[in-house]
């Protein structure tokens, strides 16, 4: 008797499945592997992917989860990051930030967008933010990718479409995307075709169902 309620005490009280465990379950790195993470907000898979040894290049554009991304990662020796955005060439884009931004910039911050058209951001709400061509720095670091994990809010469909064009896309071992299309309507013509392309040049490496 007590010991059956012992063990419903610890059910009540088990902390849920941490969902980067899981995906750290399916990615392998080691010490010398490089990884890359778009997209990195503050840092929670940054940092399960720094503690495998391996060397991490974070991007976040908001300077909110920025600067949180930066007192949790910025100590660590394999850890590289950027204030910036990812998507097709160097400029600077607009970072609309989320409908609910002003009353908690970080724990918001997952929603900020470049989209102008999402539905949970304010299009009067932005930051103009510098934003780096991914295709040109993947091929500027004269290494494979083992990871690259790509969680943009609405921008993955042109960048994906950019790595596949320039064959980019085979510098890479495996590639984590988030589509948004589920939440976007915008999107779900775009994502269709890349999800047929994918399919149709056997680009297995691309995983869609990243957590």
């Amino acid at each position: 008797m007590i010991k059956r309620a012992a063990q419903r005490i610890r059910r009540l009280f088990k902390r849920p499945p941490d969902p980067y465990a899981r995906l750290m379950a399916r990615v392998e790195l080691t010490r010398g592997d490089l990884a890359i993470d778009c997209g990195a907000n503050v840092g929670k898979v940054t940092r399960h992917f720094a503690r495998t040894g391996a060397t991490v290049h974070a991007f976040e554009p908001n300077p909110y989860a920025f600067a949180e991304l930066q007192a949790r990662c910025g100590r660590m020796p394999n850890v590289h990051l950027y204030q910036q955005g990812v998507h097709t060439q160097d400029t600077t884009m607009k970072l609309y930030l989320h409908e609910f931004a002003a009353d908690d910039q970080v724990g918001w911050s997952q929603g900020s967008s470049m989209l102008d058209f999402k539905s949970n951001i304010n299009p009067e709400t932005y930051v103009d933010v510098p934003v780096v061509d991914l295709v040109r720095f993947i091929e500027g670091l004269g290494q494979r990718v083992a990871v690259l994990k790509m969680d943009v809010e609405g921008v993955e469909i042109p960048i994906l479409n950019a790595l596949i064009d320039t064959g980019t896309i085979h510098r890479i071992d495996l590639l984590l995307c988030e589509l948004h299309d589920h939440r976007v309507p915008e999107l779900k013509d775009d994502a269709d075709a890349l999800r047929e392309r994918i399919a149709a040049e056997n680009l297995t490496h691309i995983k869609f169902d990243w957590i």
